[in-house]
């Protein structure tokens, strides 16, 4: 199942050289595992509800092993100190869900969850 490296990054106005170097090197370090980006800060975005003050970035994997393999690869903890250094933010892993998933099947789970042991 596709699995999502996440991140919410605050940059500082002017981004550092490290930065670029960061951006340069990044693509290397996910290719061995099949990750690829599908946003990358995207400059348009229209904001519906609340706030998002950051850049979105969205990397896409196979799998969420092959996710943690390349967050944990030698080659990306390598470069993570140079995206650290110049910007806050907030990185996760997530697993998507599959071609079948149903948003009913799921509420129909949470409500009965919900309801506690022994409810009709």
């Amino acid at each position: 199942m596709t699995a999502y490296a996440i991140a919410n990054l605050s940059p500082k106005p002017v981004l550092a050289e490290e930065v670029f170097v960061y951006m340069e090197r990044i693509q290397a370090t996910l290719d061995p595992f099949g990750g690829r980006f599908l946003i990358h800060g995207a400059p348009e975005r229209e904001v519906l509800e609340g706030e998002w003050p950051g850049a979105l970035v969205l990397v896409g994997f196979p799998s969420m092993e092959r996710a943690r393999a390349w967050y944990d690869s030698a080659a990306y903890q390598e470069l993570i100190p140079l995206r650290t250094r110049h910007m806050d933010g907030d990185i996760l892993l997530i697993d998507g869900v599959g071609p079948d998933y149903n948003p009913a099947s799921t509420a129909a789970t949470l409500r009965a969850a919900s309801a506690g042991p022994g409810a009709p």
